[in-house]
């Protein structure tokens, strides 16, 4: 890490598209349920690594709106991983000081899986180091659509005058409307596109791509995310002398 400028520089909000689960499990021989699992582990690393670092924000895009139409076991295999996470990890949480909080059409979720979620986000919701932001049942466009509908009906009902509305005001009715734009977001798994995701907040964001599966995903490699985006200039369209 670049240690001249390691607390001006250090990232306030790290997200990341967590790639790669299936293809791991594949070229190891296994289901792809177990490269989920293997996933999940590396979710506790770098969970603990961010926290450990100082970032604010860490944004895990753990289940898109598209990701629906799986097949229904891998669905059902991947909700029971979420509810196994919740209750092994929610304490860890509460210990390491990170507060838990969730974005996407969370009403989508089987009840006792909204259930837990909710559960878990209340028991971190002290937590002062950092915030854990799970994106589940998300996508970008929904959340725009959704905020679209939102100012709508506020004109319609007479709250809100159309000329109102600006970036400003609709950053302010998305699912991510607590929390700073990412400045870094990481795509591991060796695909090079966004995948819906974030796609108003990720306007000036650092994009990096990494080859590797998310299972592999390791200390050291982030580190070296950093320390990169700790060298880079970031101009938000304007000139610096």
């Amino acid at each position: 890490m670049n240690e001249s400028n390691e607390k001006a520089a250090m990232p306030r909000h790290i997200a990341i598209i967590m790639d790669g689960n299936g293809r791991w499990a594949e070229k190891s021989g296994k289901i792809r349920v177990k490269g989920h699992e293997a996933g999940a582990q590396t979710v506790d690393r770098i969970v603990s690594l961010c926290a450990e670092i100082g970032v604010e924000v860490l944004t895990l895009y753990a289940f898109s709106s598209e990701n629906w139409q799986r097949p229904a076991l891998e669905v059902a295999a991947l909700m029971r991983l979420l509810r196994h996470y919740l209750k092994r990890e929610t304490k860890r949480l509460i210990e390491q000081g990170i507060r838990l909080h969730a974005i996407g059409r969370l009403d989508r979720l089987e009840p006792k899986v909204r259930k837990e979620l909710e559960e878990a986000c209340q028991k971190t919701a002290a937590g002062k180091k950092m915030t854990l932001n799970l994106a589940i049942s998300y996508g970008g466009r929904d959340e725009i659509c959704d905020a679209v509908q939102t100012l709508c009906r506020k004109v319609q009902s007479g709250e809100l005058e159309c000329d109102a509305i600006d970036d400003e005001l609709l950053t302010a009715h998305l699912d991510t409307a607590t929390l700073p734009d990412p400045d870094i977001m990481i795509r591991t798994g060796g695909e090079y596109r966004i995948s819906n995701f974030l796609l108003w907040q990720l306007a000036y964001t650092e994009l990096y791509f990494s080859d590797t599966l998310w299972p592999d995903f390791a200390k050291a490699e982030l580190m070296q995310i950093i320390d990169n985006f700790q060298r880079r200039e970031r101009r938000f369209g304007r000139v610096l002398n």
